[in-house]
């Protein structure tokens, strides 16, 4: 299936958050203490969701006009990639990345660099992105993954 990515604008920011915290607790939950996932989740406000609109270049997937995902960009970074769990595993994520991954392109980055989350390892993996190494902050274990551009 064929989905709508456009930039995100102010508008979008209550959805996004709706998507994120759905993401959050149906999947990362299951490979992350309470206490992370809790720590995330206040990131992850309408409020916090614009405020990070203003620092990153931020897109959304629709289908049939309802928002169903979110990445975003800040330089050659991807950033809050988030699908809604009903939508996983439909091309949502791979749409979006492939949005990111020309942007970075057009922008002039010759490589991309993802903070991945445990649970995401595999759908990165699978994009072609390697593990180059771990980072622990408390509790939580995040994989630093890097693909050529």
């Amino acid at each position: 299936m064929h989905y709508q990515v456009r930039p995100a604008v102010v508008a979008d920011a209550q959805r996004i958050s709706q998507v994120i915290l759905a993401a959050l607790l149906a999947s990362n939950a299951r490979d992350y203490p309470a206490s992370v996932i809790e720590r995330v989740r206040q990131s992850f406000t309408a409020a916090g969701v614009e405020q990070l609109m203003q620092r990153r270049r931020m897109f959304v997937a629709l289908a049939d006009g309802v928002l169903v995902g979110t990445a975003s960009l800040d330089a050659n970074a991807v950033r809050t990639m988030f699908v809604e769990p009903s939508w996983h595993s439909r091309g949502v994520g791979r749409q979006l990345m492939a949005v990111l991954q020309q942007a970075a392109r057009d922008a002039g980055e010759s490589v991309l660099v993802v903070p991945a989350s445990i649970t995401a390892e595999g759908f990165y993996t699978r994009l072609g992105f390697r593990t180059v190494r771990e980072q622990l902050d408390g509790e939580e274990r995040t994989l630093i993954m890097e693909q050529a551009l």
